[in-house]
């Protein structure tokens, strides 16, 4: 039963992404879809942290965690990311007839859904890659999820109402649902927020990222999560280029 406990856990961040899809197909419940995904990225956040202290880490407990991750920051963004751009139905009132209603369907509404195939491709290849034991090859499925998933929560914050009218136009969703499929599967080093001690020399970046947005949470709260993933993107980068030039000098020497 010890071994099943992470198992357990796993499965309710995947029941956590299915409830999220319900909301946004029957309800169209932006909100509440947004915190099933968040939900399930604290159930992600403890499933291998359990394991990691029951010391019953398997390889069905990795292929669990990725399958539900697939729904749950996968499927569940990219709906909310569709369905912001769904097709709209027109009602003539001079046309009262079902079969007259006219209807535009707005193609590229379909464009988010290629981050979910993007989100499937890069966790596949992440069980794969031995290079991404403490660190990330490209954008992590959880961080493009929660980019999505605050645009709806930035709309309960009446100060921000002019950022979440910009997010929600096919002018920021197409192209950046493009930009998020390019880094889903990109080779660009990302740092993970994994912690093997306290030290500030071997966890700086880490300990900057997560001073910076706290900062940018108590301030902006909601609004700040896109801000926040930028800031990840712009440190890991810079990360990068600190990390190649030691690299140099210690090789030069």
């Amino acid at each position: 039963m010890k071994k099943q406990i992470p198992n357990i856990i796993t499965l309710l961040n995947l029941l956590c992404g299915i409830l999220s899809v319900f909301e946004l197909l029957y309800f169209k419940n932006f909100v509440a879809a947004s915190c099933f995904i968040v939900l399930g990225a604290v159930f992600d956040f403890f499933d291998g942290m359990t394991a990691r202290l029951l010391g019953v880490s398997s390889p069905i407990g990795k292929e669990l965690d990725s399958l539900s991750d697939v729904v749950t920051f996968g499927v569940a963004p990219s709906l909310i990311a569709f369905m912001l751009l769904n097709p709209v139905t027109i009602i003539y009132e001079d046309c009262p007839d079902v079969a007259e209603k006219n209807e535009i369907i707005n193609y590229h509404a379909f464009v988010p859904l290629l981050m979910a195939l993007f989100s499937s491709y890069r966790l596949a290849k992440f069980n794969l890659d031995t290079r991404q034991s403490d660190s990330f090859i490209g954008l992590a499925t959880p961080a493009n999820a929660f980019l999505w998933l605050s645009i709806p929560l930035i709309e309960l914050q009446d100060r921000f109402h002019v950022l979440h009218d910009i997010m929600v136009t096919p002018y920021f969703i197409i192209p950046v649902s493009i930009i998020c499929c390019v880094l889903l599967v990109s080779e660009i080093p990302m740092f993970s927020l994994k912690f093997h001690n306290l030290k500030w020399t071997e966890n700086q970046i880490r300990f900057i990222f997560l001073i910076l947005s706290a900062i940018l949470l108590v301030f902006m709260w909601f609004a700040a999560i896109p801000v926040i993933i930028i800031l990840y993107i712009i440190l890991s980068i810079i990360n990068n280029i600190i990390n190649k030039q030691r690299n140099e000098i210690s090789s030069s020497n």
